[in-house]
């Protein structure tokens, strides 16, 4: 296995921007037509039974196992829980998920972070590929500490030197992860690394801010773009990333 497509989205719940339209069913459809190796996504709605009872089409599963289909597998970390059910992140992935873990990056209770871990057995690869998904808060001292502990988190759990994807939706419109993290962990941010700037995705429909990452470790990038336009303009209020990577010394 030479070459990964991969997609990194905040779904933002499977509904339209200010919640009017259920469109995770949009979501699927155009995600399907992309036909990613790999997903990341963020703000994925594990249970919420008043959008269960309001949307006469909700899913009859959790947001991540609708996504995923028959052609992908699924792993959720839950972070946010709340009265009518939990929201986190979602790994969707073509190759076999070895384990996963939910990581803990919550700082206050007004907003409940995490990164998600996965191991990923892919044909022809003697060691594991490290995907994690993650979502960082608003505020930029709360930023600085969840960088801290993930790079604390990865230290401590991944092999220095293994290859890996860390996507998500890292709300660093100041952009000042990509420094750290190829500092501290030895990444490159694909769009950046092609184009010379980070990817800007938000808002979909007119993206201004630099919201969304793709750092990897352990390959050389063939392509990053942002997905505006339709359909994606109209779903989330973020554009998705897709990266094309080859595999490199891993």
């Amino acid at each position: 296995m030479n070459k990964l497509k991969i997609a990194s989205y905040n779904i933002h719940k499977g509904l339209s921007v200010f919640n009017r339209r259920l469109v995770v069913h949009e979501v699927r459809h155009a995600l399907k037509k992309l036909s990613p190796d790999l997903v990341f996504l963020q703000e994925v709605q594990g249970e919420h039974r008043s959008h269960a009872h309001r949307f006469d089409t909700w899913p009859g599963e959790a947001q991540h196992l609708y996504l995923a289909g028959e052609g992908l597998t699924a792993a959720y970390g839950r972070n946010a829980n709340y009265q009518h059910g939990h929201h986190g992140n979602a790994v969707l992935s073509r190759f076999p998920i070895r384990n996963s873990y939910n990581h803990d990056l919550t700082l206050h209770r007004f907003e409940q972070r995490g990164l998600l871990h996965c191991q990923l057995d892919l044909p022809g690869w003697n060691q594991p590929l490290h995907a994690l998904c993650v979502h960082l808060n608003l505020l930029g001292h709360d930023r600085r500490k969840q960088l801290a502990m993930l790079v604390d988190f990865i230290g401590k759990r991944i092999p220095k030197g293994a290859p890996l994807v860390l996507a998500g939706d890292f709300n660093d419109w100041r952009r000042e992860s990509t420094r750290l993290l190829g500092h501290e962990l030895g990444v490159v941010e694909a769009f950046e690394a092609l184009h010379g700037d980070s990817a800007r995705s938000f808002p979909a429909r007119m993206p201004l801010l630099s919201l969304d990452r793709v750092y990897v470790r352990g390959f050389q990038i063939e392509a990053a773009d942002v997905l505006s336009g339709a359909p994606w303009s109209a779903l989330s209020d973020h554009a998705p990333l897709y990266t094309v990577l080859h595999r490199g010394q891993v």
